[in-house]
């Protein structure tokens, strides 16, 4: 009898230390699953301010942008329009709505279009052209007005010179117009001598944001 008694006891003792340890491991597991969902949450929370910062950040974005660069042209003595005001120089991957076209600067592609004398016979992205301006390049462009003999002998003149471009703009009002990082002027033709002056002034010059920067290994089309 003692020994059956002594045997119940040992057994309720193994069964009570059993359920100890199963709800220790229910505390255990309750305390991982919690720890779990903190984690979950907070990467979600992240994630969320992420998604979030990403769709209002203008890098990221593939929409059109709405806001202007703010600022007005003044024209000088030479005929060279100078834009007074805020020229951006974020880099974008969207669309960029520029108050005047060409545009003179700006935000623009991370890209440039190379500018080492190229001539584009297809109109080219702005937001490409204008990151060109801002390696200190001289966008030459023309519209269908433009008379053929002139486009070709621009086209030779922008061949031999770096740090140059040229492409068609059918959204231009003028046929011809020369265009650095905030200056722009129309020209009467390519025998006209305010193109030698513009590129002699423009090309590389004063207003250049980014002097030296490459004209080469970028878009070529």
């Amino acid at each position: 009898m003692g020994s059956a008694k002594k045997s119940s006891a040992s057994r309720t003792a193994r069964i009570e230390e059993m359920r100890r340890a199963e709800q220790a491991r229910d505390r255990r597991k309750r305390i991982l699953v919690v720890a779990a969902s903190v984690v979950v949450v907070a990467g979600l929370v992240a994630g969320g301010v992420a998604l979030v910062r990403s769709q209002s950040d203008d890098g990221g974005s593939t929409a059109a942008d709405d806001s202007r660069s703010a600022g007005r042209f003044v024209t000088g003595a030479d005929g060279v329009r100078a834009w007074k005001g805020t020229l951006d120089r974020n880099h974008v991957t969207k669309t960029v709505d520029y108050p005047v076209t060409p545009p003179v600067g700006g935000d623009h592609n991370p890209v440039w279009m190379n500018c080492d004398g190229d001539v584009y016979e297809d109109e080219i992205n702005a937001t490409n052209a204008v990151h060109s301006l801002e390696h200190g390049a001289v966008w030459v462009t023309y519209n269908g007005d433009a008379p053929e003999r002139d486009v070709e002998a621009l086209a030779a003149k922008v061949k031999k010179t770096p740090y140059t471009l040229m492409s068609p703009v059918d959204g231009q009002k003028d046929p011809l117009v020369l265009t650095a990082w905030g200056h722009q002027r129309t020209v009467t033709g390519a025998d006209d001598p305010a193109v030698d002056a513009f590129l002699e002034k423009f090309v590389q010059g004063q207003q250049t944001p980014e002097p030296g920067a490459a004209c080469t290994n970028g878009l070529s089309k």
